[in-house]
């Protein structure tokens, strides 16, 4: 074989073996993963601005199992307002999730999607969970329920809640402690345990909203109403502009059956926070009660506008609607839903 044909192959072997080398110790590419039709950040907003598609979105990012636990738990926030098997499903799963901040976000959420009759049978295991803060947070949610809603986990209930009270009362500096102490006891009619941590709460911080709030329901239970009146009357005259104060003040007016001036309190503290959902439903359900029914309408209606995902609202605005009989109103928002939620359970209901 003449030389250069030799010189020839040589080369061209050594070029095979060269890159074969190559090829075996190149740094493997990672694979890249599938990432859903939609993204997070995306699915997110959708969900909370109640956009078409919105339930289908949000349970298709609740599968992944590749979120962080925070992203994960931001979701659940979402969750109540698009009920359904599936829903509840998802949540379910996520109280085994191994981060405590999923598993209390998932509770959090299954406490606004189940009824008070069922919610022991979901979440009483949690009572008896490895992590503090989830058990409390199970207690949190349970606590002040009937003895036949709470069926067989009454003392699994019991055993959580007094250790949430010992370590509550480990913390006679913290005010906000000692009210949500105060709440604890109060659930269970121990007013004397109930009035010395509100009492250790008001001397570190004598003008604390929710301390003088519970001060008054606190007196209240105990047939005290002149007393607690007053209680709520000199808290006012100090904040009058509180949207909270004005909240509960239509609140106990309302169980001291004199409507017609809660309306007013409940005006006014929508009027101070008009973002708030909760004061503007309560409003409107007041209106509706004194049969200003178009009134209570236009304010579920505002709270529509602002918040379209606001499901309770969505509903509530359906019955009235049913009532004075504009069916077409009825038709444009069960339409809405669907296309927000197409298993929400009300759709199987129809008109």
């Amino acid at each position: 074989m003449p030389r250069r044909q030799r010189y020839l192959i040589a080369l061209l072997l050594a070029l095979a073996v060269a890159g074969s080398i190559s090829y075996l110790w190149r740094t493997p590419q990672a694979t890249q993963p599938v990432l859903p039709p939609h993204s997070y950040a995306k699915a997110l907003r959708q969900a909370h601005d109640g956009q078409p598609g919105a339930a289908r979105v949000l349970y298709q990012q609740l599968q992944r199992d590749d979120l962080p636990p925070i992203r994960r738990a931001a979701l659940y926030d979402e969750l109540p307002n698009y009920p359904s098997p599936q829903a509840l499903k998802l949540a379910r799963l996520d109280l085994e999730h191994a981060d405590p901040l999923v598993r209390r976000a998932a509770l959090s959420s299954i406490r606004r999607l189940v009824p008070p009759a069922q919610r022991s049978l979901v979440l009483g295991p949690l009572l008896e969970d490895d992590e503090q803060s989830v058990r409390f947070a199970a207690v949190d949610a349970l606590v002040g329920l009937a003895p036949d809603a709470i069926g067989l986990y009454f003392r699994p209930l019991q055993e959580a809640l007094e250790q949430y009270q010992a370590v509550l009362a480990l913390k006679p500096e913290d005010a906000e402690a000692q009210v949500h102490l105060a709440r604890l006891y109060l659930h269970e009619a121990d007013y004397p345990q109930a009035t010395l941590a509100l009492q250790r709460s008001l001397a570190r911080e004598p003008a604390r909203p929710d301390a003088l709030v519970t001060q008054m329901r606190l007196l209240e239970r105990q047939g005290q109403h002149d007393a607690s009146r007053e209680v709520l009357a000199k808290a006012l005259a100090q904040n009058p502009d509180s949207a909270f104060l004005q909240y509960q003040l239509g609140l106990w007016l309302t169980r001291h059956e004199q409507q017609e001036y809660a309306l007013l309190a409940f005006s006014r503290a929508a009027e101070l926070e008009p973002d708030n959902t909760d004061y503007r439903y309560t409003l409107a359900v007041t209106l509706h009660d004194l049969e200003q029914v178009e009134a209570a309408q236009k304010q579920l209606q505002t709270l529509l506008d602002q918040q379209p995902a606001n499901r309770r609202a969505r509903v509530l605005l359906i019955q009235y609607w049913k009532e004075t009989g504009q069916l077409q109103n009825v038709q444009v928002l069960l339409a809405e839903l669907e296309r927000q939620n197409p298993d929400d359970p009300l759709l199987q209901q129809g008109l």
